[in-house]
């Protein structure tokens, strides 16, 4: 399917992509109750041309996450710089799935090279592979970063929405050209946790949300304070899933190398405060990390960091 690009005058602001988010919801509802909902994704590509990086931006987000003083941007960093403008695209009224709701299943980002601090960005995101998950159905947005038309980073992220656009179990209703395919059912069965040894730990305080959502512009509800989450079915507010898997790669630290592939998988939200317990180790192929809760036996997310 051929995309059409509409560029944006600049990085929207996440408050109000989750204002018009909000809006596309209760009209999206209407038209599935009326069988008028959208049942592909919008054949367009977002970008948005010449973004300069805040060095204060960059120390903020450097400081909280543990990584080191440098001009290099953590790959961390640049899926924040890129976030808003693939979710604004979720936001659109011909997307099928509603925003708000959405839960982030996994994220992988290939980074070929390191971004320095005074490169000039262009961002662009696109959806892709709709396609039905055991819960509802999950869908890839994915983002690219390029400086002077080189493609230095792309991410993946994973997201499912809970049910079905139309609220029966899910149908393939794939137009030509898309990529909504039946043999791409997540209902596998999953394997039994084992904790492995523990190389560290993490104490996550209760402000940890809002300290990540200052540095991501991502304030939902759900990360900000026990009684915000509470309104959306939270006992207690939750970590981002990035800033856990930013965590992570923070620790691999220097020996990730400049170009690698960085996966993440989410199991469970880490409530807050909390402690995670946490291995990073060497393997075979790079490096694999895994968080867990420690009492209750729980991954909060497992993932690797392969060199390229």
């Amino acid at each position: 399917m051929t995309l059409r690009t509409v560029t944006l005058p600049g990085v929207p602001a996440l408050g109000g992509v989750y204002a018009r988010g909000a809006g596309a919801a209760a009209r999206l509802a209407i038209a599935r109750r009326a069988g008028r909902a959208p049942a592909g994704l919008p054949d367009v590509a977002y970008e948005v041309l010449g973004v300069d990086v805040d060095p204060t931006h960059l120390t903020d987000y450097q400081h909280l996450l543990g990584e080191p003083a440098s001009d290099a941007l953590p790959a961390g960093f640049v899926h924040v710089l890129a976030f808003s403008v693939a979710t604004a695209l979720m936001a659109r009224t011909d997307f099928p799935l509603s925003l708000l709701g959405l839960v982030h299943l996994s994220n992988v980002v290939t980074q070929r090279r390191a971004v320095r601090l005074g490169e000039v960005l262009d961002v662009r995101a696109w959806a892709q592979d709709l396609r039905p998950h055991r819960s509802g159905t999950q869908v890839d947005l994915v983002t690219e970063v390029a400086v002077a038309g080189e493609p230095v980073w792309t991410g993946t992220s994973t997201y499912l929405s809970k049910g079905s656009p139309a609220g029966e179990p899910w149908v393939d209703r794939a137009q030509p050209g898309d990529t909504a395919s039946s043999s791409r059912v997540d209902d596998g069965p999953r394997e039994a946790f084992v904790a492995p040894v523990p190389t560290g730990q993490w104490r996550l305080s209760g402000d940890v949300g809002r300290r990540y959502a200052a540095v991501s512009g991502d304030r939902n509800p759900i990360h900000l304070s026990a009684l915000s989450a509470k309104a959306l079915g939270f006992p207690r507010a939750i970590a981002h899933g990035m800033y856990t898997a930013a965590r992570a790669l923070a620790d691999v630290g220097a020996a990730r190398g400049e170009a690698f592939v960085w996966s993440v998988e989410f199991a469970k939200p880490v409530l807050l405060p909390g402690t995670v317990a946490v291995r990073v180790a060497a393997d075979d192929e790079g490096f694999a990390f895994t968080g867990w809760d420690a009492k209750r036996t729980r991954p909060y997310l497992t993932g690797t960091v392969r060199p390229l």
